[in-house]
Formats: structure tokens, C-alpha cells, sequence
């Protein structure tokens, strides 16, 4: 009878071990990527994650922001685990501030793929209050806020680089989801962009099109990247040049205000972040490290600061 209740208990304890176990894990994952500031913004409650370098001290000169964007479906932490910006923060003594997209019913997003519909603007408003609240804590440098983002994240930074040009300095977009058409964009201030984008994205198509998950028709790139210099007032004929082996930099000078377009077709590449963490190839494709779109970005960045609008 002893021997039938330890074998009755050690199979009770194995049956119930993966679930524990799935317990642990989802209490843990819950921890690691929880986030450490939250507002409210036009009436919804919104996260974010912030990082703050060490070597942050207030009375030392304004700190430069980047505000950095995670796709749709992602979240801040996966955000921050996949482009390494708070590595060069330690490094270069700027702040990082990972906002999360509404999440409702389904997976997080931003809502910057209809410019008819209320969200887009919350979505640019919690950005501009976000900004304030940062501000108000922290001694942030108003002329070197930066914004960029990957896939609905670049597209959400696409917005902000019409409706925040008083406030952003320049942008970063990474396998941008952008369907917001050009027309929208009333504002003539000359926005500085990057852009990164593989020419195997799955999710959206280099030469243009519907993706395969959604019914988005997304437009070229590269077309894309020239419009965004006519936006600039940039120079006809953009400068090429060999970034890595199969990476292509394209860069349009001779812009109003020094706000040049620099556009990085990255052969081969899937909807990744180039030099970041690589994520499931059979989902997204390949990703390149030809070049590290993080430190990339922030040598574009440093070189623009916010341009006041003269009346």
C-alpha cells in the first residue's frame, strides 16, 4: 500500500510539473518585460519603459532622447532586446524610452495606418505627452529628441515626423509598415530620415504591394525613400555607396536645412533589424549584421539637431 502511494505521488508530482513549470515561467516573463512608467493620455492609460544610463546626472548638460517603437504585435522589453539602443545609451549618455502601442482586444500596435480614424491622434498625442513627462522629470535636451521604429513602429514614426516636427529632430525607420499616404503629410518642415529596409521582407514587400498577413498595400521603398527627398527639397541624383557586402547606402544631400535622406537597401534581408537580435528566420527571414542599424542610426542622429521654425 506504501509503495502504490509513492508511485500515485510521484505521478501526480510528474503530471503536475509542466504546469508549474508554465507557471514560473509566465510569473517570470511577466517580470522581465514589465514596464516602469505609465500615463494617461487622452483618457486611456498608457505604458512605457525607460532607460536611464548611469552615468546620467542631472546637472551635467541636457541629455539627448530617443524614443524607440516596437512593431505591432511586440511590446517595449522585446523592443529594447532586439535593437540594442540601451547598450550605446551606456556608452553615449543618452536616455531611452520605449512607449507601448494601444493593446484593446487584440495585439499591441499603432494605430498609424488610417489617418481618418481618432487612434492616430491619441497615438501622437501620448508620444507629445510622453515628451512632457520626460522633460519635466529629467534635464532632456528639447533640440535632440529622436524617434524611430520597426515595421508598425517605423510607420508610427513616419507620423510623428509630420505631426511632431516642432518637437523631433530626426527619425529612424526599420522595415517600415507605412501606408499613410504622402498627401496626408501637410507639414513642409524637412524631417531627417534613415531608413532600413531588406530587399526579402516578407511582411513588407521591398518593391511594394499587399503583405501576406494583412490587407495593407504598402508602397516601393525606394520610391518611398525619393519622395521623403522631394519632402526634404534634396538634391536630384542621390549618392550610392557600398555599406557592407550586401548592404547599399543611398544618401540624398544637398537638402533644406542639412536634412538629408539616408536609405539602406540590405540584400537578402527579412523583416529584421539589421545587427540586432535575430528573430524566428522561418517567421521574418534573415537578418543581416553587413551593418548595425542601432549605431548607424545614432551617427545620423547626433548630426541633426531640432531646426526652429521661423515665422
Amino acid at each position: 500500500m506504501t509503495s502504490n502511494r509513492r508511485v500515485l505521488g510521484a505521478t501526480l508530482i510528474l503530471i503536475g510539473l509542466p504546469l508549474v513549470v508554465a507557471a514560473v515561467e509566465a510569473v517570470s516573463f511577466h517580470v522581465r518585460n514589465r514596464n516602469n512608467g505609465f500615463l494617461v493620455s487622452s483618457g486611456e492609460r498608457r505604458e512605457y519603459r525607460l532607460y536611464v544610463p548611469g552615468s546620467y546626472e542631472r546637472a551635467k548638460r541636457p541629455t539627448p532622447l530617443v524614443v524607440s517603437m516596437h512593431g505591432a504585435g511586440g511590446w517595449p522589453t522585446q523592443q529594447m532586446e532586439l535593437d540594442g539602443w540601451t547598450r550605446l545609451a551606456d556608452r553615449e549618455g543618452f536616455i531611452v524610452a520605449y512607449p507601448s502601442g494601444v493593446e484593446g482586444a487584440g495585439p499591441r500596435v499603432w494605430r498609424a495606418d488610417d489617418h481618418n480614424e481618432p487612434g492616430l491622434a491619441k497615438d501622437v498625442r501620448f508620444i507629445s505627452d510622453l515628451i512632457d513627462r520626460l522633460e519635466s522629470a529629467y534635464n532632456i535636451d528639447p533640440d535632440r529628441i529622436y524617434a524611430n521604429g520597426l515595421s508598425n513602429g517605423g510607420g508610427m514614426s513616419f507620423a510623428l515626423s509630420c505631426e511632431l516636427s516642432d518637437r523631433i529632430a530626426a527619425v529612424g525607420m526599420v522595415a517600415a509598415a507605412q501606408t499613410l499616404p504622402w498627401q496626408w503629410c501637410t507639414d513642409d518642415r524637412p524631417m531627417p530620415a534613415i531608413v532600413f529596409h531588406g530587399t526579402s521582407d516578407p511582411m513588407v514587400p521591398y518593391n511594394g504591394g499587399r503583405s501576406p498577413i494583412g490587407f495593407d498595400r504598402f508602397p516601393n521603398v525606394p520610391a518611398w525613400a525619393a519622395t521623403w527627398a522631394r519632402r526634404n527639397r534634396c538634391g536630384p541624383s542621390p549618392v550610392e555607396s557600398r555599406a557592407a557586402a550586401d548592404v547599399t547606402r543611398i544618401e540624398y544631400t544637398q537638402c533644406a536645412d542639412d536634412a538629408a535622406v539616408v536609405f539602406y537597401r540590405v540584400q537578402g534581408a527579412g523583416h529584421t533589424w539589421p545587427g540586432g537580435k535575430p528573430m524566428p528566420e522561418w517567421l521574418v527571414g534573415p537578418t543581416s549584421n553587413g551593418v548595425d542599424a542601432t549605431s548607424q542610426m545614432w551617427e545620423f542622429f547626433r548630426r541633426h539637431h531640432r531646426r526652429q521654425r521661423v515665422s
